[in-house]
């Protein structure tokens, strides 16, 4: 019963109440969240190397981080709704809003196409074999997909429990995992997987980039956008 009812929870966030997600992920982190979804900015290449793709966008905060930084980006989500607020923010900001809703497991870009993948706080479709093919087949070569797993407050007590039914509301992971652990969760040969923690204002933010295992028969290609989509 339980279950079923943080089931019903989580879809709602995402669909019919996705106008709501931010005030609950600034509770969730105790306003945090943002400060942990750029974590991921310091593991970017450089920006002329190649398109960065946000899976999972949800309300659009860090396509404006990324283009800002003056990267090229497109950004892939399975809600229609958070597809439509992430498109409103971007237009308030007059940024680019280069938006699919897709199905992870069936990316529309092509092989190749893509220089990073990018996602924050993923649920946990993002770890299926599925998915992690999708991801290898659209990365260059020497490309990588950086992942913000979770954040780790302090705190005790009531404050803790208040915010661990949160986390499952939002179908996130609570508290930090062991390199083993996130080698597990992945489960990927395509990729060499590296783990980072990284500190900010007194909490822990668990990071990991995987990176394309080198082929030496794979060539270059054109990273245009207009090459990335498919036709």
């Amino acid at each position: 019963m339980l279950n079923r009812f943080w089931r019903l929870c989580f879809k709602l966030l995402y669909n019919e109440l996705a106008f709501t997600y931010d005030a609950v992920s600034r509770q969730v982190s105790l306003g945090h969240w943002r400060s942990w979804q750029r974590c991921a900015l310091r593991y970017l290449p450089e920006p002329e190397e190649g398109i960065v793709l946000e899976l999972a966008h949800g309300t659009g905060d860090l396509q404006i981080d990324l283009q800002r930084q003056g990267y090229a980006t497109v950004a892939l989500d399975l809600s229609s709704a958070m597809g439509r607020l992430a498109q409103r923010k971007l237009q308030r900001t007059h940024l680019r809003a280069d938006l699919a809703r897709a199905d992870a497991m069936r990316l529309p870009y092509r092989s190749g196409a893509i220089g990073t993948v990018v996602c924050t706080f993923p649920t946990s479709f993002v770890f299926s074999e599925q998915v992690l093919a999708e991801l290898a087949r659209i990365l260059q070569s020497s490309g990588r997909a950086i992942f913000v797993l979770s954040g780790q407050l302090q705190g005790r007590g009531v404050i803790r429990a208040f915010i661990r039914q949160l986390y499952r509301l939002t179908g996130q992971r609570e508290g930090l995992l062991n390199e083993s652990d996130v080698r597990e969760v992945f489960r990927a040969p395509q990729f060499n997987i590296d783990c980072h923690i990284v500190r900010v204002y007194q909490t822990a933010v668990q990071i990991a980039v995987l990176t394309v295992v080198q082929e030496s028969d794979k060539s270059q290609p054109d990273i245009s956008l207009d090459f990335a989509k498919s036709t």
